[in-house]
């Protein structure tokens, strides 16, 4: 009976009885790492890329996709390269970010290990390209897999490498290489390699880049569309049938419609609710990570939980650790980006909350995709400010459904303990601000700007959710049409008064200061001619301490200089893209 069956996210085929059949050696390394049965896609899949047909694969996250690619890849590489040289490039996998990358690359290794002679690369950003380079020259690369920029700087640089022989290409997460700037890359890598090869696009989004694939060399794909089924939440009439949805069928998702300054009051509560289980929350930038992942583990309330900031402006090394702690713990909270968003396979994770939707609401689906995986159970969470609710329908015509959920009537009010942490080390001040400000910028660019409308954000209560102190003077706080009801400055303190907890910090602030206020007297104070011309200053390389001290200098000026900035695009002197470049707001990952 059906019921019978273990798991309901696989199919009933075992991956020994697909057709053409599998390698014993394959088959072997299957079953050790524990797969037995296909999933949907697998099933679909690894018979038509063995048959040497392109394909399309449109299929819900978590359905097992990555191996869907790799079987069929090690698969055609065994027919074609019995005696590879050293620097025959027989496949190429390519993905949007570097984490991504990594897991294809681990979870590839034990099927190119059945492979004698055949050497994977993984090429990703965040180490130095010429160690790549020479470990490519010493050891060989018969399978590259990678992140578009780093694999294009590759091929670029080196002619060692012979595309000739290319069997197969394999894009991962294709809407999203396709349209998040790497287009011109994608194109100078497909140049290079031959016609006559297969290709596959893998994603869950993937008929928003249906009209792209002629761009990444396909000659009459085979359409996959693989669709979780789940039971309709709102139509009685329906209950009793199937619905299409794009989300996993062991997910559900809600929603909670909170006023700005309650969020972080909500957000507390629901982490305490859940201690026992592991999450991810994503916030809407860098700036907002940073922060958050510094004021809540002084929150009393948190004190005792695993907190692990995780973002893409955060150097290679340490995304990696962030990553690796994360998934070796049975429970505790990741704060990331959409960096962590798309692909990822961590195990045990329960809950997903979106503290910020995302600007892209196909990223919405790769968010909650993180859990409920594999046929497994899992639970998500967006907040939404009351003007936002238009979301819901629309994520609904997209087959998302979303239940609603009241906010807790008995979540304790943080905001104080906030305010009292920046009021007590500047360096949670000064986070809050440009978590604040970078929010409201991120914010302007939301995709779907006619639910999401910027020039009705009521600043004042966003601000106390931030538990700001004061309101920052930025450009867009001048707008008339923005609410700053709601917030309650702090009286009688002076923001430069506050101090950094961390001592060294405060002695380079104080070294800082008074540097810049003999600057000014120097400039003031006039200067007589000096006949005697002075030898040239001998320039010795700053001290740590000097950098760290101009570094503050830059971050206390940064507000007025965004000013200046926003008075030259309104004059025309400079345009929005290179407004955004000059203020950082260009890229959020």
């Amino acid at each position: 009976m059906e019921s019978d069956f273990p798991n309901k996210a696989l199919t009933r085929t075992r991956f020994s009885e697909l057709n053409p059949p599998l390698s014993e050696l394959v088959l072997e390394a299957l079953t050790e790492s524990g797969f037995e049965f296909c999933t949907p896609v697998q099933a679909a899949t690894i018979p038509l890329l063995c048959s040497f047909k392109d394909v399309a694969v449109d299929a819900a996250t978590g359905s097992g996709k990555t191996l869907a690619f790799v079987v069929p890849l090690v698969e055609i590489l065994r027919r074609s390269c019995s005696n590879p040289k050293p620097h025959q490039v027989f496949g190429i996998i390519i993905s949007p970010t570097r984490e991504l990358s990594s897991q294809i690359y681990h979870v590839a290794q034990p099927f190119i290990k059945t492979l004698a002679n055949v050497k994977s690369m993984l090429l990703v950003g965040g180490v130095d390209v010429k160690a790549d380079m020479k470990k490519i020259e010493e050891e060989g690369a018969n399978i590259l897999i990678g992140t578009p920029g780093r694999l294009h700087d590759i091929m670029d640089r080196m002619d060692i490498l012979d595309f000739k022989s290319l069997e197969i290409l394999i894009l991962d997460e294709a809407d999203r290489l396709l349209d998040m700037g790497f287009q011109k890359q994608i194109n100078s890598i497909i140049s290079l390699l031959p016609k006559l090869r297969r290709t596959g696009l893998f994603s869950a989004t993937q008929t928003e880049a249906v009209e792209e694939l002629s761009k990444a060399g396909l000659r009459n794909p085979v359409r996959v569309e693989v669709r979780a089924e789940s039971k309709s939440v709102n139509d009685p009439a329906a209950s009793q049938q199937q619905t299409s949805s794009r989300t996993p069928a062991g997910l559900q998702i809600e929603y909670i419609e909170c006023e700005a300054e309650k969020k972080p009051s909500q957000l507390v509560d629901i982490l305490m609710k859940n201690r026992s289980k592991k999450m991810i929350v994503y916030f809407m930038t860098c700036a907002c990570v940073d922060y958050w992942g510094l004021v809540l583990p002084r929150l009393s309330a948190l004190k005792s939980f695993s907190l692990i900031p995780l973002h893409g402006k955060m150097k290679q090394a340490a995304r990696e650790k962030a990553l690796a702690s994360f998934t070796s713990l049975s429970n505790g909270i990741l704060l990331c980006t959409d960096v962590a968003a798309r692909g990822l396979d961590i195990p045990g994770v329960d809950c997903i909350v979106q503290y910020d939707p995302p600007q892209d609401p196909n990223v919405f689906i790769h968010r909650v995709g993180r859990t409920a995986r594999l046929g497994k159970k899992g639970h998500a969470i967006v907040f939404l400010l009351p003007k936002e609710e238009s979301y819901v329908e629309f994520l609904r015509v997209r087959r998302v459904p979303l239940q609603e959920r009241s906010c807790s009537n008995d979540a304790s009010d943080v905001v104080p303990e906030i305010r009292s942490a920046a009021k007590k080390d500047r360096d949670v001040m000064e986070k809050g601000l440009r978590a604040f400000v970078s929010y409201i910028r991120a914010y302007k660019e939301h995709h779907c700007s006619y639910i999401f409308r910027w020039k009705e954000l009521e600043i004042g209560k966003l601000a106390m959710g931030y538990g700001l102190l004061q309101l920052p003077s930025m450009p867009e706080l001048k707008q008339q049409s923005l609410s700053k009801e709601g917030f309650v400055p702090v009286e009688d303190i002076n923001l430069e008064d506050i101090k950094y907890r961390d001592k060294s910090r405060e002695k380079q602030r104080k070294q800082n200061l008074q540097a810049k206020k003999e600057a000014k007297e120097k400039e003031t104070k006039p200067q007589k001619p000096n006949k005697t011309p002075k030898a040239a200053p001998v320039t010795r390389k700053k001290t740590a301490k000097q950098r760290r001290a101009q570094q503050s200098v830059e971050d206390e000026d940064e507000l007025m200089q965004e000013y200046r900035l926003w008075k030259k695009l309104k004059k025309g002197t400079i345009d929005e893209d290179e407004y955004a470049k000059l203020t950082g707001t260009e890229e959020l990952l």
